[in-house]
C-alpha cells in the first residue's frame, strides 16, 4: 500500500471545522454519558479506501471512540458487507459520522474507478495515470486512493515535474530550447513535453525528454509515434492524453504507449453508497445513508 499522506490530519481537521463551526447543537441533545455502538456497510461492490481518514475523524473528536475494521484499503468489497464497527461516546460518534463517511465514500469512489481503468489495460505494459484535476485541498488523499485502486500517480503538483506545454514552448522559442532550459534549471527532475503532432514529436525526441505527452492523437498517429520513438529514442516514454474513457483505454494501450492519463479518475467522482446503523439501548437507527 502507498504511504499515507503527510497532511491527512490537516485534511480531517479542516473538514471537521467546516462541519462543526461553533459546535454540534444536535449532538448536545444526547446525554454526555450515553454510549453507542454501530456498523457501516456498503450497499454496492467497490474498492475500499479511506480507513485512516475515518480513524482520524474519531481520534480528533474523542480518542475513546473505538473503530474495528473488517476490510482494508485496496480490498474489493461486496454489497451488504460490514466494513467497520464503531463504539464509544454517542456525541462524538454522531458528530463525526458524516465527515467520516464523506471521506470513505469519496476515496472509495476514486479507488473503485481507478481499479476499473487499471483492469481495462491489464496484460499490456501500459499504466493508467491520474492528473492534477483533483478536489481542492484533497489532492494527496485522492492520489493515495488512485494507487489503492491499482493505477499510478502522475506529478503531485507544479513542483515535482516539469511539464512543457504550448505556452512554455512559445515563450522558450522552440521545443528543443524549452527542454534544454528545463534540464538546466531543474537538474534531476523529470522533464515531460506535450506535443500535438508527429512533426513536434520528431523535434522533441533528439532533445531527450523523459516523457512525451501525445495530446489528442488518433490511434493511427499513436502507433506512428511509438514506431518513431522506438527508432529514435527508446528510453523516452510516451503518454497518451485527451478525453480517455473506459471504452477507449484498451485500444490506446494496444498502440504501444507507456502511459494513459485519465483526468476523470479524480475529477468525475461518484461516491460509493454506504450506510451507518447505530444501536441505542437495543434500538437500531439508520443515521447515515449515501
Amino acid at each position: 500500500m502507498p504511504a499515507l499522506p503527510a497532511d491527512l490530519a490537516n485534511q480531517v481537521g479542516a473538514a471537521l471545522r467546516e462541519d462543526l463551526g461553533s459546535g454540534d447543537v444536535s449532538a448536545a441533545l444526547v446525554p454526555a454519558s450515553q454510549q453507542v455502538s454501530g456498523r457501516v456497510i456498503t450497499r454496492e461492490d467497490a474498492v475500499l479506501c479511506g480507513t485512516a481518514w475515518v480513524n482520524e475523524v474519531f481520534r480528533q473528536l474523542d480518542p475513546a471512540v473505538r473503530v474495528t475494521w473488517y476490510a482494508q484499503d485496496g480490498a474489493a468489497i461486496s454489497a451488504e458487507q460490514v466494513l467497520f464497527e464503531v463504539a464509544g461516546p454517542a456525541r462524538a460518534i454522531l458528530t463525526g459520522e458524516r465527515t467520516a463517511l464523506n471521506f470513505l465514500q469519496l476515496l472509495s469512489g476514486v479507488a473503485t474507478v481507478a481499479r476499473t481503468f487499471a483492469d481495462a489495460v491489464a496484460g499490456t505494459h501500459c499504466q493508467i495515470l491520474d492528473t492534477r484535476k483533483t478536489l481542492p485541498g484533497l489532492r494527496t488523499a485522492q492520489k493515495y486512493a488512485v494507487v489503492c485502486g491499482g493505477a499510478t500517480n502522475h506529478r503531485m503538483g507544479l513542483f515535482d515535474r516539469v511539464l512543457i506545454k504550448e505556452n512554455h514552448i512559445v515563450a522558450a522559442g522552440s521545443i528543443t530550447r524549452a527542454i534544454v532550459t528545463a534540464r538546466t534549471l531543474n537538474p534531476g527532475i523529470t522533464v515531460e513535453v506535450e506535443v500535438e503532432s508527429l512533426k513536434q514529436l520528431a523535434e522533441a525526441l533528439p532533445a531527450s525528454p523523459d516523457i512525451v505527452l501525445l495530446d489528442n492523437f488518433t490511434h493511427a498517429d499513436m502507433r506512428a509515434a511509438v514506431a518513431l520513438r522506438n527508432q529514435a529514442a527508446r528510453t523516452v516514454k510516451l503518454e497518451a492524453s485527451g478525453s480517455m474513457s473506459l471504452e477507449l483505454v484498451r485500444g490506446v494501450a494496444a498502440t504501444g504507449v507507456d502511459y494513459i492519463s485519465v483526468g476523470s479518475l479524480t475529477k468525475h467522482v461518484q461516491a460509493v453508497d454506504l450506510s451507518m446503523r447505530l444501536e441505542f439501548s437495543g434500538s437500531t437507527v439508520l443515521v447515515s445513508g449515501s
